[in-house]
């Protein structure tokens, strides 16, 4: 089993990464949050894998964080009806910690709005889920990907994420905002501080 890959950057796009790793390449399906924290093309990254195999298919999917990996290997294997098409969307359009914190919280609404979902397939996944997850904040991803660091606080998290949403933010603009805000302040900062430094960076 294939659980990291290390090695040069070839190509990337938002959603698929190039990474040759001893005169191999490997073509990586990655998340848009994943993407998005990439270095250069010809720069070193490593990334938490994991190979999905079908009867007519195979496919190999990367994380810029082992628990991110987890949790998409969680939604594949234990919910029905999300395959790694689905889960890779979801987790494209929300963070770690918000997705967890939404299965917490039985916030059907937000996880419905993530392309592929419906009502029924995210209180499928609240259900299913809502046992099994801890919210707490993701491993930060490897130096040689210059990645931000994780979200804040759960709690603080996703009240910002309230917050931002009544203002009228889509939930994933403001969750995008936010994750920036929480790399510039750290994974302490209040409700109050997320917010004001993700309207002041806008």
């Amino acid at each position: 089993m294939i659980v990291s890959l290390e090695g040069k950057l070839v190509a990337s796009t938002p959603v698929k990464a190039l990474i040759e790793c001893r005169g191999i390449g490997y073509e990586v399906h990655v998340p848009v949050t994943t993407a998005e924290k990439l270095p250069a093309n010809g720069n070193t990254v490593k990334l938490h894998t994991l190979a999905v195999y079908r009867e007519d298919s195979q496919a190999l999917y990367g994380f810029a964080a082992a628990a991110d990996r987890d949790f998409f290997q969680l939604l594949v294997e234990k919910v029905s009806g999300v395959g790694p098409r689905v889960a890779l969307s979801i987790m494209s359009r929300l963070s770690l910690t918000s997705i967890q914190a939404a299965i917490s919280s039985g916030d059907v609404g937000l996880l419905a709005k993530c392309p592929g979902i419906g009502k029924k397939t995210a209180e499928r996944l609240v259900m299913e889920l809502k046992d099994k997850v801890g919210v707490s904040a993701p491993a930060s991803v490897s130096a040689s990907a210059a990645a931000p660091t994780a979200p804040a606080g759960a709690g603080a998290y996703q009240d910002a994420m309230l917050a931002l949403v009544s203002l009228g933010y889509k939930p994933p603009d403001a969750d995008k905002v936010l994750r920036r805000a929480a790399e510039a302040l750290g994974p302490q900062a209040p409700t109050e501080d997320l917010v004001r430094k993700a309207l002041a960076g806008e």
